[in-house]
C-alpha cells in the first residue's frame, strides 16, 4: 500500500461478454481520514454476502460509504486501517466527540463495540485475519497481556476482546479480513 496517496487504490475485475475486464481502478470510495483522531484512516475495500456471487458484468458497489462494517455469519469484509502513534491522543487536535460522530458513520456497527470505560477495547462476532502491512503494532487482550507484531506478521482473532496499540512514533497500516461467525 502506498501511504503517499490519500486513499488506498482498489482494482476490481469481472467478466463482461465472456471476457475478463477491469471494472474499476481508483481510490476506495469509502476511505475516511478522521478529523477527531489526526492520522487515523479507515477504508472498507470490499464486502461479500454469506454466499458471494460473481455475476458477469455486476457493477454494484460492494463497499459504498457507510456500508455495514461488521459481517453477518458467513459474510466477509476487507478493511484497511492506518493507526497513528498513540502519542496523538495528547495532540490538542484530538477530539473524542468529533471522533465518535465520525466513527458512528464510517465504522457504524464496529464503533458500537468499542468500550467507553476501556478505550480501544472491543469484541466482534467474527474470525479475523489481521496483517501488519507497514510499521509495527501491539495487540492487547482483555487480561492486559500484549504481543508485538511487526511488518508482515499476522494475528488470527477468534472473537476475542482486544485493542490495537501503536506505541511507535510512526503510523501503522494494517489489513483486516473479517469473516462473520456464529457465537
Amino acid at each position: 500500500m502506498n501511504t503517499a496517496r490519500s486513499a488506498p487504490r482498489r482494482v476490481v475485475t469481472g467478466v463482461r461478454e465472456g471476457k475478463s475486464v477491469f471494472l474499476s481502478d481508483g481510490e476506495m470510495p469509502n476511505c475516511h481520514h478522521y478529523l477527531g483522531w489526526p492520522g487515523f484512516m479507515t477504508s472498507v475495500a470490499w464486502t461479500t454476502a454469506a454466499v458471494p456471487t460473481i455475476e458477469p458484468g455486476d457493477l454494484a458497489e460492494a463497499a459504498r460509504p457507510g456500508c455495514e462494517v461488521l459481517p453477518g455469519p458467513g459474510e466477509t469484509r476487507l478493511m484497511f486501517v492506518r493507526f497513528p502513534p498513540d502519542s496523538v491522543f495528547a495532540d490538542p487536535r484530538f477530539d473524542a466527540a468529533v471522533l465518535d460522530k465520525e466513527q458512528a458513520f464510517h465504522l457504524n456497527s464496529l464503533s458500537r463495540c468499542f468500550e467507553s470505560e476501556d478505550p480501544g477495547m472491543h469484541r466482534t462476532a467474527s474470525l479475523d485475519y489481521d496483517i501488519v502491512l507497514e510499521n509495527e503494532i501491539w495487540l492487547e487482550l482483555d487480561d492486559g497481556e500484549t504481543r508485538h507484531l511487526a511488518q508482515g506478521d499476522v494475528a488470527i482473532q477468534r472473537g476475542t476482546r482486544h485493542a490495537w496499540r501503536n506505541k511507535s512514533d510512526k503510523p501503522t497500516t494494517m489489513c483486516f479480513v473479517l469473516i462473520g461467525a456464529q457465537t
